[in-house]
């Protein structure tokens, strides 16, 4: 049996009701039609928007029972979408996807209504997980969490993105010699 093929996670929906309208939102497109594809063969009815707008215009015509929403998006924020889903059906099920976490906008998003906050990339089952938790149910660890190397890594390119990928500007902000940070941009991600 493969990865997309998992016999409980037909049991963790069952207890849902029947409304399995699971909204993405995200503007990778590789990762949303992956994502979309494992989602569907979990049982979930698939709706994806690639923006805020899309989004919050799908949920304005048909708000979802479930959503996962990626917090950095290139037209604004997914906090935005989780916002417009909220105000539309205060019982959607919410987890929000993002490769840059940080403590402040995890709890924004919980405080907004989201169940969990994952980073990317994650694991359909994860997000499945994450999706049909209990109240108060905690979630377990990480079974390979990132390394510190990995951490530093994301934390260069979110600052980066920030400065509208000015490396001066960047170094700058991240205390650090500009030639040092050119060669940690010029090599690949650490695992």
């Amino acid at each position: 049996m493969n990865a997309l093929q998992t016999p409980d996670t037909n049991d963790e929906l069952a207890g849902l009701g029947d409304d399995r309208s699971l909204l993405l939102v995200d503007d990778d497109a590789p990762f949303l039609r992956r994502l979309a594809r494992a989602m569907e063969t979990r049982g979930f009815d698939i709706e994806t928007a690639g923006s805020v707008a899309e989004g919050i215009a799908l949920t304005k015509a048909r708000p979802p029972a479930f959503a996962v929403v990626d917090l950095r998006l290139e037209d604004g924020s997914g906090l935005d979408v989780v916002a417009a889903i909220r105000e539309a059906r205060a019982d959607t099920r919410i987890v929000m996807l993002t490769g840059y976490g940080n403590l402040a906008t995890a709890v924004t998003a919980v405080k907004l209504g989201a169940l969990d906050y994952l980073a990317k990339p994650a694991d359909a089952d994860d997000i499945v997980h994450a999706l049909t938790q209990q109240p108060g149910e905690k979630t377990d660890l990480p079974e390979n969490p990132m390394s510190a190397d990995r951490v530093r890594w994301e934390h260069i390119q979110r600052v980066y993105e920030m400065c509208d990928r000015n490396v001066s500007e960047t170094a700058r902000r991240l205390n650090m010699h500009r030639r040092t940070l050119q060669r940690i941009l010029a090599k690949r991600a650490p695992r």
